[in-house]
């Protein structure tokens, strides 16, 4: 089968563990072509994984013929225009989360992808990890019955910097943390008709310097009447903590684990064992899992796994919590338009 010649855009903390993905862990790939602002960086990373181009400048690798499908995994405010120029181009892509800042910027997307019939699906890695996956197959096969509350934490052990959580290109910290539990909710419960939140700068003073928060939680009021909560944190200090939980009519399902080495040390008075420090620990096998469904869908000619829609849905909750965080007050999801 044709391998899929792809071009990496973005080689930030997440940029670099997709190009290594690409290298090394998904079949039927050529990693041919890198870009990055950074020069030196898209320089030293292409050496290190004997990628044989490199670029400073995105549009100019999507104008590369050499090149079948771009993964773009820069900051979120420059996802639109990359994706619009990369499907006019007539390249497939895969687009990291979240899909864009607006509404309206993520219309654009779809729109482009409509235009030119073009394949684009987006980055949600938490529906290709081990637990979510078969977390989904429980509740498909009714094993605890009908879903009725879902419960997801986020917890990230110490903040980004404020140059990455700096809402003008992140969304802000409901957005660009909560929309994996947003994307989860949806894909368990069906969608959400309104939410509630609550949260502030309360660990890291410094955040205020850009206007983002580290702590908040989120209600989730289901258009079912089913019911939900999310919690998210950028001070979990003792480790990189995600949880998920499903309550059902007739069992419940939890998901995920905190302790990395499955080892307890067992001395006088205490137990302990240690924790899962990042989330390329966490997700390490859910990466490049995502990666190898975007190339097995190019390459036998299926629709995107996770499209512009599932992200258009997440991104809207997203919104509509980080509005409701800011005024108070419950927003209603058919409140939040392009």
């Amino acid at each position: 089968m044709k391998r899929v010649n792809v071009g990496l855009i973005g080689l930030g903390r997440l940029g670099r563990v997709y190009a290594r993905d690409l290298a090394a862990r998904v079949a039927g790939v050529n990693l041919a072509a890198l870009a990055d602002t950074n020069a030196t960086l898209a320089e030293e990373t292409a050496r290190e994984l004997n990628v044989p181009r490199w670029y400073m400048d995105p549009i100019a690798m999507l104008s590369d013929p050499g090149i079948d499908a771009a993964v773009i995994v820069s900051p979120t405010d420059t996802h639109t225009d990359l994706t619009v120029a990369a499907l006019d181009r007539g390249k497939a892509v895969f687009c990291e989360k979240p899909p864009a800042l607006s509404l309206s910027e993520t219309q654009k997307m779809k729109d482009a992808a409509a235009r030119k019939h073009g394949f684009l699906q987006m980055g949600f890695m938490r529906r290709f990890d081990a637990g979510y996956a078969a977390a989904k197959k429980k509740v498909e096969e009714g094993v605890i019955g009908t879903p009725i509350v879902f419960k997801s934490s986020s917890r990230d052990p110490y903040r980004p910097s404020l140059e990455y959580a700096n809402p003008k290109s992140s969304g802000g910290m409901i957005m660009d943390m909560g929309i994996h539990d947003f994307d989860l909710a949806r894909w368990y419960m069906g969608e959400v008709a309104s939410v509630t939140a609550i949260g502030g700068t309360l660990a890291y003073p410094e955040l205020n310097e850009v206007g983002d928060i580290d702590n908040a939680i989120v209600t989730l009021t289901f258009a079912s009447g089913r019911i939900g909560m999310v919690d998210l944190s950028r001070s979990g200090i003792y480790g990189y903590d995600i949880f998920g939980e499903i309550l059902g009519t007739t069992g419940t399902l939890r998901i995920g684990y905190l302790r990395e080495t499955p080892l307890f040390v067992m001395t006088k008075n205490q137990v302990s064992h240690d924790t899962v420090p990042f989330f390329m620990e966490r997700f390490r096998d859910a990466y490049p899992a995502q990666l190898q469904n975007f190339v097995n869908n190019l390459q036998n000619d299926r629709p995107p796994t996770i499209t512009i829609d599932d992200a258009m849905g997440s991104l809207r909750i997203a919104l509509a919590a980080t509005r409701a965080q800011s005024s108070g007050k419950p927003v209603a999801l058919k409140d939040v338009d392009l």
